[in-house]
């Protein structure tokens, strides 16, 4: 559809509207708040920077091709035949636009939240643009009266209404576990409400059960069914006791909660989010401050004619947005243009589980959540193991001639949590998977979900480290047994932040992709026998087991899903597992650490084992005992001396026996960075003080 301007906006505004812009999707942009960028602590002042925060205002036409693809747009109409939406939008600019680079990096928010962007960004004169894009308004995400710098990214989209005007309705699931006491709990996936409410307070319209256990295959043990009259939607403590207080974002059980058990209720709600429209909202944004001189009342872009090139780029489950935002064809624009130049999937392996009714994108691929739908690869390649037809994340846009540049990066946590592998090796694990020219894969091996703190005494069983392993990120899912893995991403992202901006820039091609492969010997069944673990200290000797690794499960979700692209109907609530699929992982060297990965200096001169997994530990949240702590790594450090590993029976090289003394490490570590440094893993700035720091460390001192 395109814009037909008002005679008098062409009038006043038509010198500031670029040509063919009568075409661009934001109508009006309102802004609401402007400061500066405070300059980095103890930095010299560079380019003086500030921000911007406020409001977009964009119109679809459901029957655009770009746009047919969101489901239920058509029961998302005004009466005009659009469908509107309003997103919120921070953007970081030069005070002078002639300081500016030219290249504009538009980030996805991730739960409503903007990561800081890096001081070499700034350094550079690049702009940054943030937009909002999840629209199901529950809890950080909900829709605000105005944008604020300070603030999480909301975005305001319509709900899905019958033709005759009446409530569409559906089965929604939703879960609560690690819960203990009288008092009521909300239901919650990920750290946000489930977005959707019971159509009725009637506890004979749901059906509430709890369960003794699940294992990562699915199988479930001691599921219960809870009578109607034993819970009820309604807030309640033991004050105010069963059955409380009407409430329908919480469950009062008149028993208790026991945290032993986990709880799981199927309702029928009503009036989904049209969420999709989150993909074309962003995208509208993207081509509005890349394109446009001013909205349609005339107030100017103020980054207009700015942005020769952008990157889009988004972390965890953001990354995922992009891909999803990429396998349906949103890198094309209105016009049929592409929109971004490169797009940057960051520790992202799996698609957003977005354009479905009833979708809850805050899911994490707990049993139940989508994501691992259709193919997860980038070039058409056939599915038989869960029978679907060869496709792949860029059909759409190789159709289209639109696909960016494409960098991705990954940690050892999203092979054994966020069920990556499938995207390298396929569903039947018989080959590597070739990739395209355009995109680059890079593995940062025995990583954290996002890497570590760095640093080098923070490996050191003699530092102070902390008695309980850090938190298992999830739906309350329980705390990690082992300490924190610190294995950094930090410096590699540096260097693949310039490689980036090279190649979209200049055509300087990055280095070539590293990572595990089936023909280089490096992946195998994800168990430890096959992987070449070694007996870790202070671990059981079986794990991981064969089913420790959480595994991608082959959903029915009903026979108005579409599976290929995510999209469509779900139906049955909770999804029947049809069946689940064999994973792989990198195997290990003798230490344990993963082998395939880009060059890192903390792994070429390790002070430990470094895990890309946890076991979660018994206690207050006992549910996922002895389980994999969702996807938080852990760490085994290495004995200082050859008599202190003898005595834990550790088969892995103490410190004294690999590096003699501290001065050993601190030429381990040199050797290290002189190979991350030839290879584009590290830059020369970041090795000098990966040496200095190991220097200054207590290792072997």
């Amino acid at each position: 559809m395109h814009w037909k301007f008002k005679l008098s906006v062409i009038v006043t505004t038509g010198a500031l509207l670029g040509a063919g812009m009568a075409e661009a999707r934001i109508t009006r942009i309102v802004i609401d708040d402007t400061r500066p960028v405070a300059a980095a602590s103890g930095k010299p002042a560079g380019i003086a920077y500030e921000q911007i925060a406020g409001r977009a205002f964009g119109e679809l036409d459901p029957k655009l091709a770009q746009n047919a693809i969101i489901q239920d747009i058509e029961l998302a109409k005004d009466t005009d035949g659009k469908v509107r939406y309003v997103t919120s939008f921070v953007i970081y600019k030069p005070v002078s636009l002639q300081q500016a680079s030219g290249l504009m990096w538009h980030d996805v928010p991730n739960r409503g939240r903007v990561f800081p962007y890096a001081e070499q960004e700034f350094a550079m004169g690049d702009i940054g643009l943030a937009s909002a894009w999840q629209g199901d308004n529950a809890g950080a995400t909900a829709v605000k009266p105005q944008a604020s710098i300070d603030g999480m990214q909301f975005l305001q989209v319509p709900v899905a209404r019958n033709v005759d005007g009446s409530p569409v309705k559906g089965q929604v699931l939703a879960r609560i576990v690690n819960r203990s006491g009288p008092a009521s709990q909300p239901l919650m996936v990920q750290t946000n409400p489930v977005p959707y409410k019971p159509a009725s307070l009637d506890t004979r319209q749901a059906k509430f059960i709890s369960r003794g256990r699940e294992n990562m295959s699915g199988e479930v043990f001691n599921e219960q069914t809870i009578a109607h009259t034993d819970w009820a939607w309604a807030k309640c403590d033991a004050q105010n006791p069963f059955p409380g207080t009407p409430d329908a974002t919480q469950i009062c059980l008149k028993s208790g909660f026991d945290a032993k058990r986990l709880y799981q209720v199927v309702f029928e709600a009503q009036d989904p989010y049209v969420l999709g429209i989150g993909f074309a909202a962003w995208r509208d944004v993207a081509v509005f401050f890349k394109q446009a001189r001013a909205d349609d009342a005339g107030t100017p872009n103020p980054i207009a004619n700015t942005a020769k090139y952008s990157i889009a780029r988004g972390v965890s489950q953001s990354g995922n947005y992009l891909r999803g935002w990429l396998h349906l064809g949103f890198n094309q624009d209105e016009r049929g243009q592409q929109v971004h130049d490169g797009l940057w999937p960051i520790i992202a392996g799996r698609r957003i589980a977005l354009n479905f009714r009833w979708a809850q994108p805050d899911g994490v691929l707990e049993l139940y959540q989508a994501g691992s739908e259709g193919p997860q690869w980038w070039l058409p390649h056939p599915d038989p193991v869960r029978g679907t037809p060869a496709a792949g994340i860029l059909d759409r846009c190789t159709a289209t001639k639109t696909c960016p540049k494409i960098m991705e990066h990954f940690g050892s946590a999203e092979v054994w949590a966020l069920k990556l592998t499938p995207e390298w090796i396929g569903t039947d694990a018989k080959q590597d998977l070739p990739l395209p020219t355009n995109v680059k894969r890079y593995y940062i091996a025995s990583s954290n979900h996002g890497g570590g703190a760095g640093g080098f005494d923070t490996s050191l069983p003699e530092a102070s480290l902390p008695k309980a392993g850090p938190m298992c990120p999830g739906n309350n899912f329980g705390q990690g047994v082992l300490p924190a893995n610190p294995v950094p991403h930090t410096q590699t992202v540096n260097a693949l932040r310039v490689h980036f901006r090279n190649w979209v820039t200049k055509g300087i091609e990055p280095p070539a992709s590293r990572y595990p492969t089936l023909a280089q010997n490096q992946l195998a069944v994800a168990e430890k026998t096959s992987l070449g673990y070694p007996a870790l200290p202070g671990l059981r000797s079986t794990v991981p087991e064969r089913d420790f690794i959480m595994p991608v499960h082959d959903y029915d979700w009903g026979p108005e899903f579409k599976a290929v692209d995510g999209s469509g109907v779900p139906s049955m609530a909770p999804p029947r597992i049809k069946q689940t699929l064999t994973m792989f992982a990198p195997k290990v060297d003798a230490d344990g650490n993963e082998l395939g990965g880009v060059p890192v200096v903390l792994l070429d001169a390790p002070l430990g084992t470094y895990l890309g997994w946890n076991v979660t530990a018994d206690g207050v949240m006992p549910f996922h005992k002895n389980e994999i702590c969702n996807y938080v790594g852990g760490m085994v450090p290495f004995a200082k001396t050859a008599a202190q590993r003898q005595a834990n029976g550790d088969t892995r090289p103490s410190l004294q026996e690999r590096y003699g003394s501290h001065e050993g490490y601190v030429q381990a570590v040199q050797k290290a960075a002189d190979r991350a440094l030839q290879a584009g893993f590290l830059l020369a700035e970041d090795a000098q003080v990966l040496i200095t720091a190991a220097d200054k460390s207590a290792v072997l001192r």
